[in-house]
């Protein structure tokens, strides 16, 4: 299983994606996560701990991101369009969202105790490898993007 913990990043981080887990300390760049897959248990993550450019998710077909914010100041947390054509995964955003406009064929609501039970592993491992405060960054409330359920193309690139 492919694990890589790196500071900042460019465009295009994780692309394809079809496991393993990339842990990002500062920002991503425009399309992280862009056509991310899961297949049975190989279920790619991404943290990052920044912000994340603008497309974050595009496409995604499957797969865990989260975005933390940390030390994000007064920068929103994704740029432009997140979760375009995204039809399977699920994204975890921490804090604040006001001002983040999302596709219609996603659903954004706030995450549920079972939902953060799933990123709880991945922020604790995020918080060991980059010295943050596990129940700190816990402690704030998260959005979680999943695909609206009437998508028609799901059933193309999710394996159930």
């Amino acid at each position: 299983c492919l694990r890589l913990h790196l500071s900042s990043v460019g465009d295009a981080v994780g692309y394809a994606m079809r496991g393993g887990k990339i842990y990002v300390k500062g920002d991503a760049g425009y399309r992280a996560g862009i056509h991310m897959k899961e297949y049975k248990d190989k279920v790619p993550v991404i943290v990052i701990g920044g912000v994340a450019g603008s497309f974050l998710g595009e496409y995604q077909a499957g797969g865990i991101i989260v975005v933390l914010g940390l030390e994000r100041g007064d920068r929103n947390i994704v740029g432009h369009f997140p979760c375009t054509g995204m039809h399977g995964g699920m994204m975890y955003l921490r804090g604040d969202l006001s001002g983040i406009k999302f596709p219609s064929q996603v659903t954004a609501r706030k995450a549920t105790p079972e939902e953060i039970d799933r990123i709880k592993e991945y922020v604790f491992e995020y918080c060991q490898l980059f010295g943050y405060d596990v129940n700190k960054v816990l402690d704030s409330s998260f959005t979680v993007v999943t695909p609206d359920s009437k998508n028609p193309y799901k059933q193309m690139y999710v394996a159930t």
